[in-house]
């Protein structure tokens, strides 16, 4: 049986205590100089030492990066939207009234509950950290940017009447707001996702009483004038309707006028021509024609009555040949009168 040699027992002993005090070595100086930027953020390299240390040198990073950790140092920025309220609500934002109040041109003070979202430009973080030495975005937006919004808010609410923030000046308001505010933390690295009013503002109760009385009388003036457009029309419709029913009732009245007048006409056409076309010999067998050959019982013992007729008033003093001459003209000009029935034109046109 073989002995184990002491010194070489101790030499593997200090072997293997010398690999894993490297291993621990190069697991540390690892840990300490590889860093990994995570997906929405961006890193900062910042000198700690050398002629460009401090702000002079600071680059963008991501992914894995090395930082030698006795020189350089590594700062991660946020660059996903972030939120931020600042509410009299303790259920909202931090439990504290975080309100902003503003003036509008008369001094009236107005209260409201405004939301801010935003997201930092990666390129201009350098700019953002060497400015604030701040990586708590919270915090920046808690204080330097509520302090923008808040002063943004009181110099475009200087310039508008009250009434104007509380009715359709306020979309006005708004956006004045937002582009100050874009203008002012964009330099910086800011990105203005959205700002915006939370609820209805809030104003002394002297002055909201006052504003809601006056866009009541608006409105019921509105609604008055918008009564009195439908009287007007209404009242136009029926004088139309008057006028087109007073226009029907007198053609209607006209026509049925013209129609007597024609029927008159045509009975009295009718009857020169009977009395033209009728002679003393005509009118006698007429009368013969419709005797029944009875005569009369009683006649009071005198000459049988029998139907006599002046011929010479028959034609009211015209001769034969004038007579038949003005009997041929009434004819014709009944001719010419009448309808021509379809099929019967003797002149068809193509």
């Amino acid at each position: 049986m073989n002995r184990i040699d002491p010194e070489d027992a101790l030499q593997s002993a200090r072997r293997f205590i010398a690999a894993i005090g490297a291993f621990a070595l190069l697991f540390f100086v690892g840990c300490s100089t590889v860093h990994r930027v995570d997906a929405g953020h961006v890193g900062i390299k910042v000198s700690l030492a050398g002629s460009s240390r401090g702000i002079q040198d600071m680059p963008v990073v991501t992914g894995w990066v090395f930082v030698n950790p006795i020189t350089e140092q590594l700062v991660t920025f946020p660059t996903s939207v972030q939120n931020v309220i600042w509410t009299a609500t303790p259920h909202e934002g931090r439990p504290i009234d975080e309100s902003i109040t503003f003036s509008s041109s008369e001094g009236v003070n107005v209260n409201s509950d405004v939301s801010l979202s935003f997201h930092i430009e990666p390129n201009l973080a350098p700019h953002l950290y060497s400015r604030f030495r701040q990586t708590d975005l919270n915090a920046l937006a808690y204080s330097y940017a509520r302090n923008t919004v808040r002063e943004a808010f009181s110099e475009v609410a200087s310039t508008l009447p009250v009434h104007d923030i509380y009715g359709s000046g306020k979309s006005k308001l708004l956006s004045d707001v937002t582009k100050r505010v874009a203008d002012r933390l964009g330099a910086d690295g800011f990105v203005i996702d959205q700002l915006t009013i939370n609820g209805a503002l809030r104003l002394p109760q002297n002055v909201a009483d006052a504003i809601n009385r006056a866009m009541e009388a608006t409105q019921n003036a509105i609604q008055a004038e918008n009564r009195v457009r439908q009287v007007r029309a209404e009242a136009e419709q029926a004088v139309t309707q008057a006028n087109g029913e007073a226009e029907a009732r007198r053609r209607t009245a006209q026509g049925e006028a013209d129609a007597i007048l024609i029927k008159a006409h045509s009975e009295a056409k009718a009857n020169e021509i009977i009395r033209l076309s009728t002679s003393a010999t005509v009118l006698q067998y007429r009368a013969l024609e419709r005797w029944d050959g009875k005569l009369p019982t009683f006649n009071g013992g005198g000459q049988l009555p029998l139907l006599t007729f002046d011929v010479s008033k028959l034609g009211s003093g015209l001769d034969d040949a004038t007579r038949e001459k003005k009997l041929k003209e009434l004819l014709a000009e009944g001719t010419q009168a009448a309808p021509s029935l379809p099929g019967n034109d003797p002149n068809p046109k193509p």
